[in-house]
Formats: structure tokens, sequence, C-alpha cells
């Protein structure tokens, strides 16, 4: 980032670009390193100059081409952590050993458009020896509306389920929600069936940050202090697995991309566009403890359709872009198990190294990185951005 007056500078494509003189100036920083450069569909290799992370180990913003292998075309206007896993400063109601649920008596009923839901077994027994079943339902943010409801396991469909939303739903001041995200694979059937009853879109994601948090603060706080607590054996917890890596669709690629960093302050700004309606995108929590000044990595995008480009990837439940070093790219994870091949890089050395590093960048600021969708990296605005937060493994 260079300081200049009422200016930031956005770093890529080995370049500073000034974003408000609409110039940019060449600079290879001290142990930059020329590396070949693959596109999305495997062009061959050409030769840029990168600009290293600021790390002192490896650089950070080579372009990797496209199947066309030039320079993608004039920008167009498309209109249309170090830290932890981010934490939720509201506090859950507490389940006591023998007592029935209830929805938190800050917020009564729910609001809100989105619900994020869990519906599992928990490491608690009843009297008879079994297995109890939670229901939890939230909405993002610390402050939503919340809901715990214990089930017995032969209680377990989605008829049971229905009715606990309908009840939910028919309370004074309760507000039917668009959609409702869940992440458990296996229960699918289920919780689907139950939602499409009450005209609620069920939207598989892991994208259920509040959900997360709220499930570690339980499995911390609550259910080891219930009288018949029995922790799950790790083979029994309902666990989504990321299905196998499939090739990307063909409205979903883009000609060239490029490993990147923003510190946070100017990547929030950028994200300004996406507020306003000017820009494709969605947005993780940022963890505690991350500050304006910390380098988010990412990845840019850069295709003449970004516009139509970012329009499709909007379409997606978009978790995270992972930099595969044993298959020598991207992979673009959505959903609760889709993977797709999202671009490629020449094998070497270097180029491992900085994708490792990217990796680890990541890992450093609490799994936060992004994805932009740009005409070119001489744009002026984003086509798309999406800030993401690798969300892990829940905690129950």
């Amino acid at each position: 980032r260079l300081k200049y007056p009422s200016t930031y500078a956005w770093r890529l494509q080995g370049i500073y670009w000034d974003k408000y003189r609409q110039s940019s100036v060449d600079r290879v920083m001290p142990g930059a390193f020329t590396m070949q450069t693959h596109g999305m569909c495997g062009a061959s290799p050409q030769s840029l100059p990168c600009v290293p992370l600021a790390k002192p180990f490896v650089a950070h913003t080579s372009v990797h081409r496209g199947a066309s292998g030039r320079r993608a075309g004039s920008p167009r206007a498309h209109r249309p952590r170090r830290g932890a896993r981010p934490q939720c400063s509201a506090h859950s109601p507490t389940l006591a050993p023998d007592a029935t649920p209830q929805p938190s008596p800050t917020t009564p009923a729910p609001t809100g458009q989105d619900w994020e839901l869990d519906f599992c077994s928990r490491p608690m027994l009843d009297e008879r020896g079994k297995r109890v079943w939670e229901l939890l339902i939230c909405e993002p943010g610390p402050r939503g509306w919340r809901h715990v409801q214990v089930f017995p396991n032969n209680k377990i469909n989605s008829g049971e389920l229905g009715r606990v939303l309908q009840a939910l739903l028919t309370a004074p001041g309760a507000r039917k929600p668009e959609r409702a995200r869940f992440f458990r694979g296996q229960m699918q059937t289920i919780i689907s069936r139950a939602l499409a009853d009450q005209d609620i879109v069920p939207l598989p994601s892991r994208r259920c940050y509040t959900l997360y948090d709220w499930l570690a603060q339980r499995a911390k706080e609550v259910y080891p202090a219930h009288p018949r607590f029995s922790p799950l054996k790790a083979g029994t917890r309902l666990r989504s697995d990321w299905g196998p890596v499939a090739e990307l669709p063909p409205a979903l690629r883009g000609e060239a991309w490029s490993f990147v960093q923003l510190p946070m302050d100017v990547l929030l700004k950028e994200y300004e566009d996406v507020d306003a309606g000017r820009a494709f995108g969605s947005r993780a929590p940022v963890p505690e403890g991350t500050g304006q000044d910390t380098l988010v990595p990412g990845v840019a995008v850069y295709s003449r359709r970004a516009g139509p480009l970012a329009a499709w990837t909007a379409g997606l439940e978009l978790c995270g872009v992972v930099a595969d070093t044993e298959r020598a790219g991207l992979v673009l994870q959505a959903g609760v198990s889709q993977q797709w091949r999202y671009g490629r890089y020449g094998r070497s050395e270097e180029t491992s190294a900085e994708a490792e590093a990217w990796q680890a960048a990541k890992a450093d600021a609490g799994g936060l990185h992004f994805l932009a969708i740009m005409a070119s990296a001489d744009a002026e605005t984003c086509s798309g951005l999406w800030i993401l937060c690798d969300p892990g493994d829940p905690a129950a």
C-alpha cells in the first residue's frame, strides 16, 4: 500500500495501482521473483514480475493467464485472522439439566430474513440412557433471535421438526424467514422437507458463522454441565466431508487470476460497492482482533465478461478458496460439499512455495480471505467481491 494524499493503492498483478490518479507504477520489490503463469484453463506459461507479500519468505502477486494467453481487455463498467474464529458477543440460553429450553428472552420471536439451523444429536443422555437430539435456530449476528429445543431420539423426523417450526412461526410478532442455512448434509432430507412445508427455502451451506460460534460456546459451557453428559465418539459425529473436486462449469471461468492481498480497511472500503448494490458479493464476519491494517490474502480473477461472471458466482453459496499444492491450482468451495477446480498454475518450487505461503497467510488471518472478480487488473471497480472465512468443523 502506497501513501498518497487522499488516495490508496491496490496491489495487483505486480504493480501498485493508484485508484484515483488512474496510473500504475511498476515496482518490483526486493526479493520478488519471476514465475511461470498458467490460467483458469491451463494456458501456455508466460513470465510476469510479481510483488512479494509483506512477509519475508515469499511473493504473493503473480498473474495466471487464461486460455487465450492474452491480457484481459479494457475495463468495462458493470453495475447491476491473525486471531480466533469469529466469536459472537451475545450469550446463548443455558440448558439446565432437566429443563425444557426456551427461546432467548431478549428476542421472543423471529423477525429476520435468514435463519441458521442445526438438528443433531448432542453429547447428553436422557432418563432412558438414549442420546438427546437438539434443535438450534438463530438469526445471523450476536443479537439475533435464538431458539433451543430438545428431542427424544424416537422423534427425529420431518413431521416433528415441521410442527416445531410451525409453532415458532405462529408466535405473536413472528415473521417467516426467506431461507434457512444448515451445514449437516446427512440431515438434508429431514431439514429440507420440514422447511419446504413451511415455505422456507432450505439452503445447505457452511456459511453458518453465528451458529458455529454458538455451538462452540455450548460445547464448552452447556453440554459438559449436564448431569448425563456423554462425549460423542469421533466416529459417531454427523460430519459433512467435502466431495470430490469437479471441473469448473464454463460459466464460472475467468481468463486470468492472481494471488493478492489488501489491508483490512481497504478491503472494507471496496466492499461498500456491494453494500450499495453496485457489485455482487457477500461478507463473512471479521474475526475478533483483526486490525484495520491486517493484510488479508485473496484471489483476484480477471475476465472481460466480469459482470456476467460475478452474477453466476453470486448464485453459489461460496464458502472459501483453497490453494491446492497437490493439484497445483485453486479449489473453489461452496454449499456443504461442492468443490471445483478453479485455477491452475505451472508447478515449480517457487509457485508451490507461493501457494503454501498464501494458505499460511490465510491461517494467520483467522481463515479470513477474499475473492474479487474484475474486468482487468487496471479496472477501477470490482464486479464481484466476496469476503470469506474458513468455517472449520462444528464443535458439537
